[in-house]
């Protein structure tokens, strides 16, 4: 039974126990099936087909609206309430819940369809000592799988072994995070000798202790205890699900995790909606309606209380009164009754209709080829549809530095050597001597090759220091053509600095790393690596030279390694502290360089003691980071390094545009201050703004709090009231989460939408924390993009993002809103005029096909047309005059206090459109002398006098004419004279006598010119009032908008003019970022090498096709370049 119900998904009474440890027998499925783990069959899709069509229902009568609705079927139902036909609202209803419901069908039949195809691959299982093809929906915890090269990983193995040398294995994790660089993977060596031996691995019978199933990619703690002995099991030995075996002919593996436990699985949870502002006050607002319909109810069922207790009576004698129903409890379903008639003021098409306009919008992003670079052929991508009017509304922008301000791409332009500083600009070296040179170096000082060639010891110390302290993969693919994979740019131009002077970095095994030193083969074994990471800020390795010499040689930020110099090293590192901070004034990284000499006896009782650490199952990383920092000290300074990283193309253009549109920036990077000159000076030049360096602020505040005994919220709004009296902020030595908690606090304090922008790993915190986060593909991988909410390759892009396309969307979102609540107000309010001339009775004042068909036909097409295709100025001028983009920060399109106006006007012109008509029509007779006054020819004039004018409404309100909105427009019009011709014909009335009662209305009453006047008269006086005030706003208070479609727009903008680049001058200089990534120490010393491989894809777009697809950025100058050209209204 319980199958069966899990089958329907409905699964009850099943209380989840938390796993705290698993605990596994390999080959053994009744040990393991004793845990009752889960299978490695996986279920992404939410529904069946028996659950389809509850469970869709359920979810979507959780919106009010629809909701609503429902219990209006439900009240229109019981004929003492019900004034209108059912199809009024089940035909609204029924279309809204269907396409809603077609949407999510489509999406969960893709989802089934990608389960099953998962689910049913296979892979070869060890079973009762033979390989099996089983599909991976029958795979079991404990099970032994053998995996084939350019396979996917199964479920999340232990790797036993491989067919590659040291057991090592290649794995693609692209699906996981975005990164097409091989991965190495290595088996323990007591696995390891089980290779491909069906028997050895099918005795096999180690038990696996491990944590329970996470969400944690890169981490993994466990144990195996084989024959007695136990090994430790950390991340490295693991493959997870979701990769792809690359280069390797074959591994086995233990699966520890299946299915739902996976850690891709783990990773599939919920990801946190964000909705935006308009989102937010929309919910608002719908309440508001509720309770204004209610009010609207309440009224006019009070009036049919008095109604009928006063006039009733008269009335008694054609329409008798049902037994028991006096005047109070008629106005109790009046109230009812009017509830159903009104229903129009609830917009049950708004959300749809909302999504519509986002995803449009959304296309626009993907197919504009003005933000596609095409040099690594990148479009820009929309990766969510809900968040595009928000982008109109940006306030504060919070941006990384490195890859996402700057190219990421590192030069090594000028170091320090025991005192020397080397780099001034003179004519290229020639690199010719050395035939293992890279051709793409360059380097501009003749003295630094002279030096290096007459064999001075320090400088070949330094540069063999450079070739042995890292992390780099080499890869030699013809004798002499060496290329290198760094884990950094930084590292890749240190290494092939050093390349080019004579120390070349060759080769590397586990144990050793091979150098060419001045064309000498030399071998040095390693015996350990000292990795980096964003607590040490610094990395060493320990290499024993071939004359059996200890050394330890350490790179890293200057303030960390100058606090671990011997003190012999004061007066050159006061030196080399002065080249530093000149070459900080050139906007340049630095790092500083360290030796230390090494006695062999410490050196063996200092290993023992790390093999201990390195083995420990509690608090691994502290011990080691204890060990690292009692062996990285009394060191001896060697020199500094300078490498550029420039600024992107169009980053000085872009961030002045922002800033004149009154967005501020905050750049957060793990640099120091130093590296951020470059910038700074950008910036200032620039704004001539202000700038804070919130690592500065963020010390004056702990000072602050220490001496004042503040409470840490004090601190936050002290912090925050000072970096925003700044344009631009600069956050020093910040950690991802810290970048985080900026943004935090920004949101928190100052209730502006915010967003982030930056292009790695460390970035991924910032990006969810703001309101919209947009990720660049740039060096570091695609982590950044796919946590994004949009996507693109340049930062320059992001002026077109905000200026055009979210002015564009806030704009268009907005008009959607303010017209849609007109003509529904509109619509609604004609309703409540006719209740007092109808004595209260719950009669409609339009036909009931005209109330089904309003929303969904006659005004459906025309203002999505609107909200697709408007524009107020064209995207030249939106650059033009960044100023434009303030109205959307301040909300001045729609708000609280614009629906008011809105129903303001709405009455207003319900009020033109009932009584211009009733009085027209009152006591009126046709040329003939027949009487036309009856209830049918009012309604058809009361209805037609509405769709027209909320037609030239709209027309009123389109900026923007393109032949979609005529033909919607006029189509619509012309739709709706065809539907009331038909419907009120003889043969509709015939066939379908009860539905169909206006039988001729429209051809007696439409051949009648007053009938047409009055038409005229009721969009005249309609849109009047709107003219009138726009034409007084325009000439006595005009905003920016009204400044800039004066001026007209074919006028041609001047070309960007050339700003002359000065020297810089800086006091600080930059070290290693809180950017770096985790190091690659534990690779390098258990023989796994990286390996990439290059990512294939087609262009999507000619590189020469046009001006537009070029890698010039697209900038638009203001015409006066003092400023903004004056707007005189």
């Amino acid at each position: 039974m319980g199958s069966v119900l899990s089958q329907l998904g409905l699964e009850c009474g099943r209380k989840e126990v938390k796993e705290e440890e698993r605990h596994l027998r390999a080959n053994d499925r009744e040990f393991n099936l004793s845990y009752e783990y889960a299978d490695n069959a996986i279920k992404t899709s939410k529904y069946n087909i028996f659950t389809f069509l509850p469970l869709n229902l359920f979810e979507q009568f959780q919106r009010l609206a629809n909701a609503y609705f429902l219990f209006l079927l439900c009240l229109q139902l019981i004929p003492e309430i019900s004034s209108l036909s059912w199809f009024t609202t089940v035909v609204p209803l029924v279309l809204v819940l269907s396409m809603t419901m077609a949407k999510d069908g489509s999406d969960d039949i893709n989802r089934h369809r990608c389960d099953r195809q998962v689910n049913n691959r296979k892979v070869e299982v060890l079973i009762d000592g033979e390989l099996r093809s089983e599909k991976w929906m029958d795979v079991q915890v404990g099970d032994i799988i053998k995996l084939e090269n350019n396979q996917f990983v199964t479920a999340d193995l232990l790797l036993l072994s491989s067919s590659e040398p040291l057991n090592l294995v290649y794995i693609e994790t692209a699906e996981l995070d975005g990164e097409t660089n091989l991965k190495v993977k290595q088996a323990l060596t007591v696995t390891g000798e089980l290779e491909d031996g069906i028997e050895k691995l099918a005795n096999f019978n180690g038990e696996v202790r491990c944590e329970p199933p996470n969400n944690r990619l890169d981490k993994f703690t466990g144990t195996l205890t084989l024959k007695g002995e136990m090994y430790s099991l950390d991340n490295e030995r693991v493959l997870l699900r979701g990769c792809t075996l690359r280069n390797t002919q074959w591994c086995f593996g233990l699966v520890v995790f299946g299915g739902p436990d996976t850690k891709l699985m783990q990773n599939c949870g919920k990801t946190t909606l964000k909705r935006t502002s308009i989102d937010r006050l929309m919910n608002v607002l719908v309440l508001s309606i509720f309770g204004f319909l209610a009010i609207m109810c309440l009224i006019l069922a009070v009036g049919n209380g008095i109604w009928e207790y006063q006039e009733g009576s008269k009335f008694a004698a054609f329409l008798p009164k049902q037994e028991g129903v006096n005047a109070p409890f008629s106005a109790f379903l009046t109230f009812w009754s009017y509830v159903i008639i009104l229903n129009t003021v609830v917009p049950i098409s708004l959300y749809v209709s909302v999504e519509i306009i986002r995803l449009g919008n959304s296309f626009y992003i993907d197919w504009d080829r003005k933000m596609y670079y095409p040099k690594s052929d990148t479009p820009a991508e929309a990766r969510t549809t809900t968040l595009n009017e928000e982008l109109g509304q940006i306030k504060y922008i919070f941006s990384d530095k490195t890859g996402t301000l700057t190219q990421n791409i590192m030069t090594f332009n000028k170091c320090s050597i025991n005192g020397k500083s080397y780099g001034e600009k003179t004519e290229k070296v020639d690199f010719s001597w050395n035939n293992l040179a890279d051709p793409k170096f360059c380097f501009h000082d003749h003295s630094l090759v002279e030096v290096v060639r007459e064999g001075n010891p320090e400088v070949q110390a330094f540069f063999r220091l450079l070739a042995l302290c890292h992390t780099v993969m080499p890869e030699e693919k013809k004798e002499g053509e060496l290329y290198y994979q760094a884990q950094s740019p930084d590292e890749g131009a240190l290494v092939t600095a050093a390349r080019n002077f004579g120390f070349v970095f060759r080769s590397r095994t586990p144990e050793s790393i091979t150098v060419v030193e001045m064309g000498e083969l030399v071998t040095y074994e390693l015996l350990a690596v000292l990795d980096f990471n964003n607590v040490r800020k610094r990395m060493s390795v320990i290499v024993r030279s071939p004359e059996g010499k200890l050394t330890l040689y350490c790179k890293g930020a200057d303030t960390i390694i100058f606090e671990r110099l011997n003190p012999s090293c004061s007066k050159l590192k006061e030196v080399t502290t002065e080249h530093l901070n000149e070459y900080a004034g050139d906007g340049l990284r630095t790092l500083a360089l360290a030796y230390k000499d090494i006695d062999p006896e410490y050196m063996e009782e200092w290993k023992l003691r790390h093999h201990e650490a390195s083995t420990a199952m509690d608090e691994r990383e502290e011990k080691l980071d204890a060990l690292y920092e009692e062996i990285e000290k009394g060191l001896l300074l060697l020199g500094s390094t300078a490498v550029e990283d420039k600024l992107q193309d169009g980053v000085p253009q872009t961030i002045e545009q922002l800033s004149k549109a009154d967005i501020k920036i905050w750049v957060l990077t793990g640099d120091k201050q130093g590296g951020l000159s470059s910038l700074e000076y950008t910036i200032n030049r620039l704004q001539l703004f202000s700038l804070a360096h919130l690592d500065s602020l963020f010390s004056l505040s702990e000072q602050k709090r220490q001496r004042t005994l503040a409470t840490p919220k004090d601190m936050e709004m002290e912090l925050l009231r000072t970096a925003c009296m700044c344009q631009t902020v600069i956050c020093c030595r910040v950690t991802p989460l810290q970048k985080a908690q900026v943004v935090e606090l920004v949101k928190k304090y100052k209730q502006a939408i915010t967003l982030a922008i930056g292009d790695g790993a460390n970035d991924v915190s910032m990006i969810k924390a703001a309101h919209i986060g947009v990720g660049i593909s740039g060096q570091e991988g695609m982590q950044a993009v796919l946590s994004s909410d949009f996507s693109f390759a340049q930062f320059r892009y992001l002026q077109r993002l905000l200026l055009v396309h979210g002015r564009w969307s806030y704009l268009r979102m907005c008009k959607f809103l303010r017209y849609f609540f007109y003509k529904n107000f509109t619509f609604t309010f004609v309703h409540f005029w006719y209740g007092f001339f109808c004595g209260f009775s719950a009669q409609t004042v339009y036909d009931e096909w005209f109330i089904t068909l309003y929303n969904l036909v006659y005004t459906a097409l025309p203002v999505l047309a609107l909200s697709l295709f408007d524009q107020d100025v064209n995207d030249r001028w939106s650059f033009q005059y960044p100023k434009l983009y303030a109205p959307g920060q301040l909300n001045q399109y729609f708000s609280k206090r614009a629906f008011v106006y809105t129903v303001l006007h709405s009455g207003y012109s319900s009020l033109v459109l009932f009584f211009i008509p009733w009085a027209a029509m009152y006591d009126t007779v046709r040329d003939d002398g027949k009487d036309i006054v009856d209830y049918q020819s009012f309604a058809l004039l009361a209805q037609t006098c509405l769709l027209i004018a909320v037609s030239i409404q709209l027309g009123l309100d389109t900026h923007y004419w393109t032949s979609v909105n005529q033909f919607f427009l006029w189509g619509s019009l012309c739709v709706y004279f065809a539907v009331i011709f038909t419907m009120y014909s003889n043969g509709m009335f015939l066939i379908f006598t009860s539905s169909f009662p206006f039988i001729g209305t429209a051809r007696n009453s439409l051949n009648q010119p007053n009938v047409w006047l009055t038409m005229l008269l009721t969009s005249i006086l309609c849109v009047l009032p709107v003219v009138a005030y726009r034409f007084l706003r325009i000439l006595l208070w005009p905003t920016i908008n009204d400044k800039v479609r004066c001026r007209g727009q074919d006028k041609v903008l001047p070309p960007v003019p050339r700003r002359v680049q000065a020297r810089r001058v800086s006091t600080r200089r930059s070290g290693y970022a809180f950017s770096h990534a985790q190091g690659y120490g534990d690779l390098v010393t258990s023989g796994r090498f990286l390996r990439w491989t290059p990512k294939s894809r087609l262009a999507l777009f000619s590189q020469t096709d046009s001006p537009l697809a070029q890698t010039q950025p697209q900038f638009y100058r203001t015409i006066n370049e003092g400023g903004e050209p004056p707007l005189s209204p």
